[in-house]
């Protein structure tokens, strides 16, 4: 069963890394999945609700922070380890394009995918008016690492799962706390 999934994983991986190869998305992809390149954007968001986004743009910061904290952490010091997955870009497929670096030894799960999803939780969460743009940004990331020859779709997927369900978590938690300062009569969380 599990070798079955295996090929199908491989399977949609060429399809996505190489029947559908463009030149529009072979100058795009690399793009949208270097986080130099959001290093900026993300850096100025973040500024933005620190000193524009009040109570909510605060909390939104910490939550932004700690879901996506245990999400890189998860991905990338306990799963990758444990399961030690290569890379599509390390097992040397016939046939694979890679776009940039061959990133590092294993993929499962993606760090970027669970980042971006945990990310892509909380801000829909807090600012649920652009719940289709975070998702629909982190649906192209996430794309974007199978695209480039770094991930298979599976990484991706299970990297997806894990950030949307660490930042729900977080999510929850936050609420708790939040029900139990209600009830306390404190109010410093009211955005």
């Amino acid at each position: 069963m599990l070798d079955q999934l295996i090929t199908i994983d491989k399977l949609i991986f060429y399809f996505f890394n190489g029947v559908i190869a463009n030149s529009f998305f072979d100058i795009i992809m690399p793009i949208i999945t270097n986080e130099n390149i959001w290093a900026l954007p993300v850096i100025l968001g973040l500024i933005y609700l620190l000193l524009k986004g009040g109570r909510r743009g605060q909390i939104t910061i910490i939550i932004l922070i700690i879901s996506c904290g245990l999400a890189d952490y998860s991905s990338a010091s306990i799963l990758k380890p444990f399961f030690e997955r290569l890379r599509p870009s390390h097992e040397m497929l016939d046939g694979i394009r890679i776009l940039m670096g061959k990133g590092g030894k294993y993929g499962f799960v993606s760090s970027h995918a669970a980042n971006i999803f945990a990310a892509a939780v909380v801000l829909s969460y807090f600012y649920p008016s652009k719940k289709r743009v975070y998702f629909f940004i982190a649906s192209m990331v996430a794309f974007s690492r199978v695209y480039i020859g770094v991930h298979y779709p599976g990484d991706i997927i299970f990297g997806g799962i894990l950030g949307y369900g660490l930042a729900w978590s977080v999510l929850s938690l936050w609420v708790i706390i939040k029900m139990r300062e209600l009830k306390r009569g404190n109010n410093w969380f009211i955005y």
